[in-house]
């Protein structure tokens, strides 16, 4: 549901559009500015969240109702918006909280990072969701390399021989 600001209260009775009374107090409007939400008229201060008490008309255009309570977003979600688990913790991520996402994955902001190195991902980092995981682009290409290997067995053998003709080299103690 959205709401409308109004300038300026007409000073004509209410047929023709004179001072509206407000929804909230049942006192005239007679303020520069008045709110219309829900088909109603509303003083600026009297259009408030029923959980915490902000001013509707500060936080945004929009309001939600439900249980004859006016919300807004944040008590709404916390109160009648759907969890999620965390795909990498298994914990609840409450409605209102800030998320990433991957696929149909939902991590919290922290548990966003490799489940294999435990790097933390920042803006612009690769990332790959492999069976499921999310993994940074090292351990990505290092999982490939080994699911190659096992694939194909005479490359582990090719790695062998390669590895038995590197010189060693000894160093002082």
């Amino acid at each position: 549901m959205t709401m409308d600001v109004k300038s300026g209260a007409p000073k004509n009775g209410p047929t023709s559009g004179g001072p509206q009374e407000c929804a909230g107090c049942g006192k005239q409007i007679t303020e520069r500015y008045l709110l219309k939400a829900l088909d109603m008229f509303w003083h600026e201060d009297c259009l408030k969240c029923g959980c915490c008490d902000c001013r509707l008309g500060e936080v945004g255009s929009t309001l939600y109702t439900k249980a004859n309570l006016i919300l807004c977003k944040r008590d709404y979600l916390r109160l009648f918006g759907s969890t999620g688990y965390c795909a990498a913790c298994s914990k609840v991520i409450p409605a209102f909280e800030m998320v990433m996402r991957a696929r149909n994955n939902v991590y919290h902001l922290e548990c966003f990072a490799c489940q294999q190195c435990n790097h933390r991902f920042c803006v612009g980092d690769r990332f790959y969701l492999c069976e499921n995981k999310i993994l940074c682009e090292y351990d990505y290409e290092e999982r490939m390399v080994f699911a190659n290997m096992a694939y194909n067995p005479s490359t582990i053998a090719q790695l062998k021989r390669q590895a038995s003709h590197l010189p060693v080299s000894r160093r002082p103690v």
